[in-house]
């Protein structure tokens, strides 16, 4: 089940693009170019060269960020680069071979190291299969544009099967979201996930390794008890450690934005140990007490706004909720929570459509947990002023 096996963990660290630093918060395109190349620098030069993007992170901007902080100041041997196609934006099979050439000409580079067809679900696989994406990409590295082909995953492990049945033999390797509070999550089903992978003898790439942070946000119980285990070492690396510590797990992605956040997965991977089987299951039991003091389990992947009609931004109410309810006592959020409302669309604006549903990576009832969300900010407090 917990198979860890020597390995050169070094090799594991990948660098993920999708939250890259930003000079605007507000605006996903405002990346510190300046500070990102300083990663970039501080990052290779510890031996690490997997960086992972996509056509639609950051609008566009990703891969032009790691066209400048990488392709053009680097030899193209001492890097690896994954880039995915854009599934939900598919409208016919011409816009396979003009999306790929779109993502060439944005970084710079004339092949893929990795390409994905992206996030694989109910409604984004039928768009694939419609417009013959798969076919497309096995050809893609049959002529040496793509040295190896797979998809990122987030749904469940029936979808999985199903998929890995039709499918892989023409793949090299599944992207999971995978991480301990997942790992036996009856919606996610990241251990069932994995299992499936190593049954058809596929590598894992590992996304969301911390739950885009909601892992290492935790409440004071969570972090005393880390503490507990161990004064010096991060929230985040016991994650990271989970993750590396799978012997088919051959990338574990994270997204960073501070210098200090990089130089401590470094240090994860540089001196890395694998999880011991006490403190295995000692991530479990945490994780069974984070689940009970989330309100709600988002990864801020932002795939429900690509469905929203209304735009509500749903990653960053989510956010506000799951701090507040860790940290009741405190107005700050309720007062975040006002000036979202204003700035941007209203939770309450909510039209119970469900369009956003089959795109939650996470499985969640959105249009349910925004009206919960309401209800809890509303207590005692009217965030709009009313």
């Amino acid at each position: 089940m917990f198979g860890v096996k020597k390995m050169k963990y070094k090799s594991k660290f990948g660098f993920g693009c999708m939250r890259l630093p930003l000079k605007d918060e507000n605006n996903p395109q405002s990346i510190d170019q300046e500070y990102f190349n300083e990663m970039v620098d501080t990052y290779m030069e510890k031996g690490f060269n997997y960086f992972d993007t996509s056509y639609a992170y950051h609008n566009g901007m990703s891969e032009i960020a790691i066209k400048k902080a990488l392709v053009e100041r680097y030899p193209r041997e001492s890097f690896l680069i994954c880039d995915k196609m854009p599934t939900w934006a598919l409208t016919s099979e011409e816009d396979n071979e003009k999306f790929v050439n779109t993502m060439l000409e944005r970084l710079g580079i004339d092949y893929f190291d990795v390409f994905f067809v992206h996030n694989i679900n109910i409604p984004w696989l039928e768009l694939a299969e419609e417009h013959n994406t798969f076919e497309y990409v096995k050809n893609m590295k049959e002529k040496g544009i793509a040295k190896k082909i797979g998809i990122s995953f987030h749904e469940n492990s029936d979808l999985l099967e199903k998929f890995l049945n039709k499918y892989a033999k023409d793949i090299d390797i599944v992207q999971l979201e995978l991480n301990y509070l997942d790992w036996e999550d009856p919606a996610i089903e990241a251990h069932k996930c994995y299992d499936l992978c190593v049954e058809h003898g596929l590598d894992v790439y590992v996304m969301e390794p911390l739950k885009g942070g909601v892992i290492v946000n935790q409440p004071e119980e969570i972090n005393n008890d880390f503490k507990e285990l161990s004064q010096d070492a991060s929230i985040a690396s016991f994650a990271m450690r989970f993750c590396a510590s799978l012997e088919h797990v051959k990338i574990v992605l994270s997204g960073m934005s501070k210098m200090e956040d990089l130089i401590d997965n470094i240090n994860t991977f540089e001196n890395f140990k694998p999880l011991s089987e006490e403190e295995f299951d000692f991530l479990l039991k945490e994780a069974d007490k984070l689940r009970e003091n989330l309100a709600v389990p988002c990864s801020e992947c932002g795939y429900c706004l690509k469905a929203c009609p209304l735009e509500i931004p749903i990653p960053e109410y989510f956010r506000l909720y799951n701090h507040h309810k860790v940290q009741k006592e405190s107005n700050i959020y309720r007062l975040y929570f006002d000036k979202l409302a204003d700035e941007k669309v209203p939770a309450s604006d909510c039209t119970q459509c469900e369009t956003c549903i089959d795109y939650c990576t996470q499985k969640i009832n959105i249009p349910k947990e925004l009206e919960k969300l309401c209800e809890h900010f509303q207590e005692g407090f009217s965030p709009y002023g009313n």
